[in-house]
């Protein structure tokens, strides 16, 4: 399952994962079977929601569609609920039927496993936030700006499933110097920063323009990718707690994009009572 000598470069990295099956968490794959016993009750809606909660099987639910639908479309399918639509419940079923589970496969990584569930737990805060701030900004369509930050960080779940050294060790050297910036570990551990692979398998597995570019920090310029990068960056610096010195940053960047003030933020946030008058206080100061 995991490669001793894995490769050095970005496109032998994107064949690497490419080639290999893409787990689902074992919640996912429990909600799965419990849906599928019960398939004359569920619905495209059903099916949307267990989707949403596991970044690896909503891109493999969106690389399937596209590969098998793309030239057929008239227009891409950028959220979840309409590739469920356009495959129907009893051909999704056939289709993700009794997949490889996430914990199964790394059953003998303890670490690794932790790690990658963490990252995983992250996504799904980020998702939220994404959804809750793209509704408030009156988004057009919120479930892409949601799924864009669910899925933003796969590829460094994917070096989790199938790399699981490389991403310990990255970790470990970040933990150690918390001066250092990721992109620049990747670099010199991978060869290449985790945001071009992210992209690459964007381009790999057809997907649409339209999540890729939410995905991409480098249009950080247009709103709904700052909606994007802000629930991704607030979920990543609030995983160990509230103490990161970033935070005081990233709550006046979103106050800024949601037009709100800072107790507004603090109350959507629902932060624990005792760290309600420290950013609250930085919020007065103009931090």
């Amino acid at each position: 399952m995991f490669d001793k000598h894995p490769p050095h470069d970005l496109a032998g990295w994107l064949a690497f994962v490419s080639g290999r099956e893409m787990p689902v968490l074992r919640q996912t794959a429990r909600r799965l079977d419990e849906a599928r016993q019960n398939i004359d009750r569920v619905n495209g809606r059903d099916i949307t929601d267990i989707v949403l909660q596991d970044p690896l099987l909503a891109i493999r639910v969106l690389a399937y569609i596209q590969a098998g639908s793309r030239r057929r479309l008239q227009s891409d399918i950028t959220n979840i609920a309409n590739a469920v639509m356009m495959l129907g419940v009893d051909p999704f079923f056939r289709q993700f039927d009794r997949p490889l589970t996430l914990e199964s496969m790394l059953g003998g990584q303890p670490q690794a496993l932790l790690g990658v569930l963490q990252v995983i737990l992250r996504t799904q805060r980020a998702s939220r936030y994404a959804h809750e701030w793209a509704f408030a900004r009156h988004d057009m369509n919120v479930e892409e700006v949601a799924l864009a930050a669910l899925l933003h960080d796969l590829a460094e779940i994917l070096l989790w499933c199938f790399a699981p050294d490389l991403a310990i060790e990255i970790r470990s050297r970040l933990q150690a110097d918390r001066s250092l910036r990721s992109a620049s570990v990747q670099q010199e551990v991978l060869g290449f920063p985790l945001a071009e692979l992210q992209l690459a398998l964007c381009h790999a597995w057809h997907l649409p323009e339209l999540l890729t570019t939410l995905m991409d920090d480098g249009n950080a310029h247009l709103a709904r990718v700052q909606n994007v990068k802000l629930a991704v960056n607030l979920a990543r610096h609030s995983t160990d707690g509230w103490a990161d010195p970033a935070i005081p940053d990233d709550l006046k960047a979103i106050q800024d994009l949601l037009h709100i003030s800072r107790d507004t933020l603090l109350h959507r946030l629902q932060l624990p009572p005792e760290l309600l008058p420290r950013f609250l206080r930085e919020g007065a100061a103009g931090v």
